[in-house]
């Protein structure tokens, strides 16, 4: 990883971050992470992404597997999976610093047809690997465009299709290139996830999510389970929860509120699964973030 990677990320970060070190960019799909301390765990069910690590240390669990990566070091996620992440090294003095960016598979299919790709067997959902010189380089031009924003409309196209094309010509593309087949299981499932994440908080029968997958129930089912780890209904129960956290820590909103909100029917249930997800109930849960901010 270059010196000049990491300057170019702590510029724009140190500038835009929100208060939870969030830089959105106005190149689409381009965020920037920084964090001056080692962060509380963090839950969510990640888009297919890939994360450049430019300083600092990150720890990130999905099921049984847990990957620890660090500067130098790049983590993809190839598919909607649930994920419990955490920053484990950052300071003021050291601040963690990442640039994540959401993979096109449209491009991703253009790219895989023009490079004459094969296919590959089913690969893990989520792997670190030591960043490709070639990523880092067009990375480092991409985000060198933040600094002349007159030139992202213009020139961010070509770089985020450059970086697709070294992502499936690297060490990550046996894991990316499945996102490439536009007939794949996969993509079939995306479609189900794209309802399922815009419709969370309403009733969604198994049967409209297979219809909009061009699947039977039962071969729904087992393809859903296979991609995400979970059942459709498991998968929209997280989401609910995600999301109602985030309302409680983020707006401030009462647990009854944030239930409703997301789409529980009774807080008592919302409160049980609350805590078997996250480990306490969430009044609990808010007044412990609290302390520890």
């Amino acid at each position: 990883m270059t010196q000049a990677l990491l300057d170019a990320v702590a510029r724009y970060a140190n500038a835009h971050a929100d208060p939870d070190g969030v830089a959105v960019t106005p190149v689409p799909g381009l965020t920037l992470i920084r964090a001056s301390r080692p962060s509380a765990l963090q839950y969510a069910i990640s888009k297919p992404l890939v994360a450049l690590v430019v300083q600092g240390q990150k720890r990130v669990t999905a099921g049984s597997d847990v990957f620890d990566f660090g500067a130098g070091d790049s983590l993809v996620i190839t598919a909607d999976v649930p994920t419990v992440s955490q920053i484990t090294e950052a300071s003021v003095g050291r601040p963690y610093f990442s640039l994540v960016l959401d993979l096109d598979q449209a491009l991703l299919t253009e790219l895989s047809v023009e490079m004459k790709l094969t296919r590959v067997a089913d690969a893990a959902p989520v792997r670190t690997e030591p960043t490709d010189t070639e990523v880092a380089d067009a990375a480092q031009r991409l985000l060198h465009l933040l600094e002349r924003p007159a030139s992202i409309p213009v020139l961010h196209k070509q770089l985020l299709r450059e970086m697709h094309y070294w992502l499936l010509a690297g060490r990550h593309g046996s894991a990316i290139r499945r996102l490439g087949w536009s007939d794949s299981n996969i993509q079939r499932i995306a479609k189900a996830v794209a309802l399922l994440r815009a419709d969370f908080d309403q009733p969604l029968p198994v049967e409209k999510l297979a219809a909009v997958a061009g699947m039977s129930v039962s071969s729904f089912h087992q393809h859903f389970r296979r991609v995400t780890s979970l059942s459709p209904l498991q998968f929209q129960k997280q989401l609910r929860l995600i999301e109602a956290r985030r309302r409680m820590f983020a707006e401030g909103a009462s647990a009854s509120t944030a239930a409703y909100d997301v789409g529980y029917e009774s807080v008592p249930q919302f409160t049980r699964e609350y805590r078997r997800m996250f480990g306490m109930p969430p009044v609990r849960d808010v007044s412990a973030a609290r302390m520890s901010a």
